[in-house]
């Protein structure tokens, strides 16, 4: 098992700058009668109506759309915490709505390119999401089975960040290319950190 290492990732960062509004937010909702689960899924509808907006083409107005929408992704895990109701489910349904709501942004993207026939917008979607995918996975397989996975160039709070600006600039094409190259690097740096991590186990089992 590796040690404990102090998170120094970018979203980490961005946690910590606004930790103050965030809990602001947080008892403002507590204090309404709303959980954190509610707002996890509030998020994710907020991000649905976004992707049905980047199908239709309304490119700017889907990224305010986002990036109104983005706090939401902290807000409830403070709630969790200021409750008192912290759950491994909570940690789970937060995790699983993450990976949703970026593939349904990309599939909203998809569609408006397919629709169009540039195909190579097309492909430059499908590789940002099997990138964005794998970046949480490795991550995810990593920390399961003792590691340190969150190295990388391109966690998701910044695909979250590249996505928003090239929707406000009506340029989401070069987002999507971004994302489809430093994604699948990232993917890669992972699987390259997890192997030198695995070095000193070599000879009692394998990774499978």
């Amino acid at each position: 098992m590796t040690e404990p290492v102090q998170d120094l990732s970018f979203e980490a960062k961005m946690r910590k700058t606004f930790n103050r509004p965030i809990a602001a937010a947080a008892r403002f909702f507590l204090s309404i009668g709303l959980k954190a689960n509610h707002v996890t899924l509030f998020g994710l509808l907020g991000q649905l109506v976004a992707a049905f907006l980047i199908a239709q083409g309304h490119f700017t107005l889907a990224g305010v759309l986002v990036m109104v929408l983005a706090p939401f992704d902290a807000v409830d895990g403070a709630m969790a915490r200021m409750a008192g109701e912290t759950s491994e489910f909570g940690a789970f349904l937060d995790s699983v709505t993450d990976r949703y709501e970026e593939l349904a942004l990309l599939g909203g993207l998809t569609f408006f390119y397919a629709n169009r026939n540039n195909l190579l917008a097309v492909m430059l979607c499908f590789a940002a999401a099997a990138g964005s995918v794998l970046v949480s996975y490795t991550r995810a397989r990593a920390e399961g089975l003792g590691f340190n996975g969150k190295v990388g160039l391109l966690t998701r709070v910044e695909r979250a960040i590249v996505i928003v600006v090239g929707l406000l600039i009506a340029k989401p094409v070069y987002s999507v290319g971004i994302i489809a190259i430093l994604a699948n690097i990232t993917a890669l740096q992972r699987i390259v950190s997890i192997w030198k991590q695995s070095k000193p186990k070599q000879g009692k089992g394998t990774l499978k």
